[in-house]
């Protein structure tokens, strides 16, 4: 487990282009049979990814965590990004299929993930955050995620928002995580951008093609800076920066947030001229 610590927006502009990468970027989220997760001290929220390919991955104990186990004191929620598969969380399996969601309540012991077909392995990307109240552990499907649609072709941002993990749908203690598909013909997602003070973000850019590339935009309105982002990567955004890209074609991500407020509306909008 990779731990990240805070970073001052004041620091973070001085950052070259590798420190950027090394500081807010997860390249490697999927390995075969592992689970390979990041900790950042923002918000400590927990993200990566797990891939059973052909045996069940277990959630590590919680020694890192200064818990007797991983979900002690944490919640945790996970979308799968590849083939059917399952969970199996102490005395009860949920079937996980290709872009269902599963959050799991604090103080579920044994998680262990596994792949209907190892030759279609299942990839479950996940974040985690710290939990004062357990609540019921519950599979949500896309088809029972709300909708949200927004933007135009002609400003290439049409795309639509798949609230999974979210207030309308079920309660939780902090965390909040979607799914956003970004239409054919459009680019950019989230402008104009916004920051949101009271909660941090990581997106996880995934269905893009081997050449495909998004500019993620990060830093202060006011003093920007850009990360290249590939397929199945995790870029961290904190509560004072904006979190926006563009792609060279359409792509799909999902954000993932937690903090003090869960009002997905709560946002500090930047106008398009205060850019810089």
């Amino acid at each position: 487990m990779k731990t990240l610590y805070p970073h001052h927006p004041d620091d973070v502009r001085l950052y070259t282009t590798e420190k950027l990468r090394e500081q807010f970027l997860m390249e490697h989220v999927f390995q075969a049979n592992e689970v390979v997760i990041t900790y950042s001290h923002v918000d400590r929220i927990i993200y990566g990814g797990i891939y059973p390919v052909d045996k069940g991955v277990t959630l590590p104990e919680g020694k890192e965590l200064s818990a007797s186990f991983f979900l002690e004191r944490r919640e945790l929620g996970l979308i799968n990004v590849g083939g059917d598969g399952y969970v199996e969380i102490d005395d009860e399996t949920y079937q996980v299929s290709h872009a269902d969601a599963l959050y799991i309540g604090m103080g579920a012991k044994n998680v262990t993930f596994h792949s209907n077909d190892s030759e279609e392995p299942a990839k479950f990307y996940l974040n985690s955050c710290p939990a004062h109240h357990t609540y019921p552990t519950r599979k949500v499907t896309k088809e029972q995620a709300a909708k949200r649609f927004l933007g135009s072709s002609e400003t290439m941002n049409e795309r639509v928002i798949n609230q999974y993990i979210h207030p309308d749908v079920l309660e939780t203690c902090q965390l909040s995580m979607g799914m956003t598909e970004i239409a054919k013909g459009s680019g950019w997602n989230t402008m104009p951008c916004h920051t949101h003070e009271r909660r941090m973000e990581v997106y996880f850019y995934f269905n893009m093609e081997e050449d495909t590339n998004v500019f993620h935009l990060m830093g202060q309105p006011h003093e920007t800076r850009h990360i290249v982002v590939r397929n199945e990567q995790a870029v961290l955004s904190p509560s004072w920066s904006i979190h926006s890209g563009i792609g060279t074609a359409n792509y799909t991500f999902i954000w993932g947030m937690c903090g003090e407020n869960q009002d997905f509306d709560d946002m500090d909008f930047v106008d398009m001229k205060d850019l810089r």
